[in-house]
């Protein structure tokens, strides 16, 4: 179920932290897109959000981004766990995604990338 996991690092500016993880990684962001107030890359394993702080702490409750082969899936699953959605389902340019927190209380955000994303990123 689960094909990919993101660290979240966070930066004021996206454009003077890319460079070392790109060296760091040996890669290319994967993605890179606007949202909501804030401009995201992911490159390697790490998924970086950039923009003002209090854009930022939008998503600071969130320790990892956890890409799915399934949403609905994915969502049975943390509902069977006694997790908590604490943001419902919602859309992205890369596909849909909802924040649960575990029973324990890690939060995390899942994904379920479009078929086009998924494929360019993971060539499945």
């Amino acid at each position: 179920m689960i094909l990919k996991t993101y660290a979240r690092l966070w930066a004021d500016d996206l454009s003077t932290t890319l460079p070392l993880l790109e060296r760091l990684t040996g890669a290319r962001p994967d993605l890179h897109f606007a949202f909501d107030g804030v401009e995201l890359a992911a490159v390697g394993d790490f998924l970086v959000i950039a923009g003002p702080a209090e854009e930022r702490a939008r998503y600071a409750h969130a320790t990892a981004t956890v890409i799915v082969s399934d949403l609905d899936h994915a969502r049975e699953a943390l509902d069977e766990a006694g997790a908590e959605i604490t943001a419902e389902e919602a859309t992205s340019a890369t596909g849909r995604f909802l924040y649960a927190r575990h029973r324990g209380g890690v939060e995390a955000e899942y994904v379920e990338w479009k078929p086009e994303v998924r494929r360019r990123v993971l060539g499945a």
